[in-house]
C-alpha cells in the first residue's frame, strides 16, 4: 500500500509538471500564433523571447508545489526544499528581466529611427528609458540576489544583526559605494538634465566623437578615427564638454587661406557663394568671407565660413570649398599666390606650393566640422572672427 501510494505521489509530480509545460506551450502557440501576431505583433515578439524561462518557471514551481518531500530518503528534505527556492527565485528573475526587456526593445528601436527634427527628442527618450531599464534589471537581480541568500537560516541571523546595527552599516556602504553610487547619480543627472544624450557629438578631452554607449558606470565615445574613449559618468559632471548637438546638429565650419595683398577678396567672395549655391552639402543658412588677420609674415589671413546640417556633412563642406579656392586662385590669380617679404627693398619671394591653408595652424576639432588629420583637438577658444554679420542665403 505504501508503495503504490508512493508511486502515484511520484506520478502526480509528473502530471503537474507536464500541465504547466503543456499550459505554457498553449499560451505561447496563441500569442505568437498568425491571428495574434498579425492583430498585435509586440505579443508574438514577448512570447517568443520569454519562452525558455517561461518553461523553466512552471517546471520549478509546478514542482516545488507537488514535490512529495515525505518520499525523499532520510536528511534529503532540507537540501531540496533550499534548491527549489533558490531556483523558483533564479527562474522569476529571469522570467521578469526578458519580460522587461522585451518590452521596450520595440519602443527603442522606434526611436532609433526616428529623423530630422524630432531626432533630438527621441535621443533624450532612449537614453532615459535606457538607463531607466538598466536601473531596473540591477534592483531585480539586487533583490534576487537578496532573497536566495536570505533562505539559508545562517544568513537569516547575520541579516537580523546588521538591521539591528542598521546606522553603522548604512555608513560603512556608503563609504565603500561611493563611487559606484556617484557614478549612478551622476548617469541619472545626464539623462534626465539633457546634458548627454545618445549619438550626441561632443568633444571631450580634446578628442572629437559621437557617444556610442551610456551606461550607469561609464560613457563610450566612438572617435572620429574609430577608436574607443570610456569615460566614467562622474567625468561629465564634474568636468566641462563640449556637446555639439545638444539643441540642433547644425554647425558652422569654417576654412582659413593665408594669401597676398593682391588676392580680389570681393571676386573670392562671389566665387564662394556661386559654388555653395550649388554644393548639396550647404544647408543655405549662413555664409561669409572674411579677412580676418595680417600675419606677423605679410600674408592676409582669409575665413570663409560656411552652415551645414551635421558635422559630418560640414567636414566635407569645408574640404570642398578649400578646394575649390584654391583652385580658382592658382587659375586666376597666380599673383595673389603667397609671397614673403624678405628685404627692405621690397624683394619679394614666391613660396611654390600656392596658397597656404591656415587650418594647418590652427588646432580644430578632429570631426566632422574640424580635421582629420589631427589629433581631434578642440576648435580654437577665440572662435572665428567675424569683421561682418554671417551671411544668409
Amino acid at each position: 500500500m505504501g508503495n503504490m501510494s508512493a508511486l502515484w505521489a511520484w506520478i502526480t509530480l509528473a502530471a503537474v509538471v507536464a500541465t504547466s509545460v503543456i499550459v505554457v506551450e498553449g499560451g505561447r502557440r496563441l500569442l505568437a500564433g498568425h491571428r495574434m501576431s498579425s492583430r498585435w505583433p509586440g505579443a508574438g515578439r514577448v512570447a517568443r523571447r520569454c519562452t525558455a524561462p517561461a518553461f523553466v518557471f512552471a517546471v520549478v514551481v509546478s514542482a516545488s508545489t507537488a514535490m512529495p518531500y515525505r518520499l525523499l530518503p532520510e536528511g534529503a528534505d532540507g537540501p531540496v526544499r533550499q534548491a527549489v527556492r533558490i531556483a523558483a527565485i533564479g527562474a522569476t528573475t529571469w522570467l521578469v528581466l526578458r519580460i522587461t526587456y522585451a518590452l521596450t526593445d520595440p519602443p527603442l528601436a522606434r526611436l532609433m529611427r526616428i529623423e530630422g527634427e524630432r531626432n533630438r527628442r527621441a535621443r533624450r527618450a532612449r537614453t532615459q528609458m535606457m538607463l531607466l531599464r538598466r536601473i531596473a534589471a540591477m534592483v531585480i537581480v539586487v533583490l534576487a540576489v537578496g532573497a536566495a541568500l536570505f533562505t539559508f537560516p545562517g544568513v537569516r541571523a547575520v541579516g537580523a544583526g546588521v538591521l539591528a546595527s542598521a546606522g553603522v552599516a548604512g555608513l560603512v556602504v556608503g563609504i565603500a559605494a561611493r563611487p559606484t553610487l556617484g557614478n549612478l547619480l551622476a548617469g541619472l543627472q545626464l539623462a534626465f538634465s539633457d546634458a548627454l544624450r545618445l549619438d550626441d557629438v561632443v568633444v571631450v578631452q580634446g578628442q572629437w566623437g559621437r557617444v556610442e554607449e551610456l551606461t550607469l558606470s561609464y560613457v563610450v565615445v566612438c572617435l572620429w578615427d574609430d577608436r574607443r574613449l570610456i569615460l566614467p559618468v562622474s567625468h561629465f559632471t564634474e568636468q566641462p564638454f563640449e556637446n555639439w548637438t545638444r539643441h540642433s546638429s547644425r554647425v558652422l565650419g569654417s576654412v582659413d587661406l593665408h594669401v597676398d595683398w593682391t588676392v580680389p577678396i570681393e571676386e573670392l567672395r562671389t566665387e564662394l557663394y556661386a559654388m555653395l549655391r550649388d554644393h548639396p552639402l550647404w544647408d543655405r543658412r549662413e555664409w561669409v568671407l572674411q579677412a580676418v588677420d595680417v600675419l606677423p609674415n605679410g600674408l592676409v589671413q582669409l575665413r570663409a565660413m560656411m552652415s551645414a546640417a551635421d558635422s559630418a556633412s560640414a567636414w566635407d563642406l569645408r574640404c570642398d570649398v578649400r578646394e575649390h579656392l584654391v583652385a580658382h586662385i592658382r587659375s586666376a590669380h597666380p599673383e595673389a599666390l603667397p609671397r614673403f617679404r624678405t628685404g627692405s627693398g621690397g624683394s619679394l619671394e614666391q613660396t611654390p606650393d600656392g596658397p597656404s591653408d591656415g587650418s594647418s595652424d590652427e588646432s580644430e576639432a578632429g570631426d566632422g566640422t574640424g580635421d582629420r588629420i589631427g589629433d581631434g583637438a578642440a576648435p580654437p577658444r577665440d572662435g572665428p572672427v567675424r569683421a561682418e554679420p554671417l551671411r544668409r542665403a
